[in-house]
């Protein structure tokens, strides 16, 4: 289905100025993200995970943008992971920065734990954007404190 408003992107969310989130975009999607001023993709589902589009790497740089590809496993998020997430962020932090997931589930987590972690955003607040998509299971939940215990 064709998206020309980026809202209409399967759980977007406009977290700043600089940064939104979604679910996975479909291929017309990228257009839709480049034409709002979006300059980087970050995608932190797995290249099997569904609706991945395997091409997706193409799709992203065709439309104009750099893409990243940080695969995080649904059942087992790691340290590394974020860290790696954190490095992309700080290294790209003037550029409009667009970050997906399966189901903007993963990316919620991350972008709370970004905020906190470099933002100094109080956790009220954090919180705010995280629960507008899920309320983090218990691995997630584990993957929030092991991430916020490393970085205190």
């Amino acid at each position: 289905m064709y998206h020309n408003c980026i809202e209409n992107i399967y759980n977007y969310l406009r977290v700043s100025d600089k940064i939104a989130t979604s679910g996975q975009p479909d291929q017309e999607d990228f257009a839709t993200i480049k034409r709002a001023g979006y300059q980087l993709v970050i995608n932190l589902a797995m290249s099997d995970s569904p609706d991945a589009l395997p091409d997706e790497k193409q799709i992203v740089e065709a439309a104009g943008m750099e893409y990243i590809h940080i695969p995080v496993v649904w059942d087992n998020p790691l340290i590394e992971d974020a860290k790696d997430f954190f490095k992309m962020m700080e290294l790209n932090v003037n550029q409009k920065v667009f970050v997906h997931c399966v189901a903007n589930k993963r990316v919620s987590v991350f972008i709370y734990l970004y905020r906190l972690i470099y933002d100094g955003m109080n956790q009220e607040e954090a919180k705010k954007y995280l629960y507008a998509i899920w309320t983090p299971n218990q691995i997630w939940q584990r993957f929030i404190e092991d991430v916020m215990d490393a970085y205190r």
